[in-house]
């Protein structure tokens, strides 16, 4: 009997400890790379939308890490698709990648977003028309953007972005923008 209640407390520790060694790798994979190293910076962002001529600068998550439902829905307005006026629930790993790279490059110049959400409507006929969307973009999914930030070159962002490592980070020149996505890391 003393060896069942053993076994079966073996069993418990390492299911227990197997439960918090899942939790721990599952919190650390889900926070942006340079979280990782340190704390997060405050949760303020900065931005400027090219296609609605809109600000704003929003404070999305408190000095104890508890995002701000309202700052989350004007985001989300904010980064809508322009052509349909369509929102969607933006991704907030998206929004802390952002706020890095803005952070990084010195948080007092707003990011300009060129794109933000793309309804399907919109992402289909940017398709037709034979621009580089992709069919199934991150976008469409509410987990991408395409920035510039005035005075800064689009390599030192595309750079910034890259040393994060938090996403995936797309460089378009002619286009005069970067990609920002909270897919997996990649990089073109």
């Amino acid at each position: 009997m003393s060896s069942e209640v053993l076994s079966q407390s073996n069993r418990r520790d390492f299911l227990r400890t197997v439960t918090v060694g899942t939790a721990l790798l599952v919190a650390r994979l889900a926070l942006p790379a340079e979280a990782r190293a340190s704390r997060l910076p405050a949760g303020r962002i900065s931005l400027y939308n090219l296609q609605t001529d809109e600000r704003l600068s929003v404070t999305y998550r408190t000095d104890n890490g508890t995002y701000d439902e309202a700052a989350l829905d004007a985001l989300n307005y904010f980064l809508r698709c322009h052509h349909t006026n369509e929102t969607t629930t933006m991704d907030v790993q998206l929004i802390e990648f952002v706020n890095l790279v803005q952070q990084r490059i010195g948080g007092r110049r707003d990011i300009h977003i060129v794109s933000g959400y793309r309804s399907q409507e919109y992402n289909e006929q940017l398709i037709k028309m034979g621009t580089r969307a992709a069919r199934h973009s991150y976008h469409v999914s509410g987990q991408a953007v395409d920035v510039q930030i005035p005075g800064v070159s689009l390599r030192t962002i595309r750079e910034v972005a890259l040393r994060l490592g938090c996403g995936g980070v797309g460089y378009y020149p002619r286009g005069k923008f970067v990609h920002l996505d909270s897919g997996p890391f990649r990089h073109w």
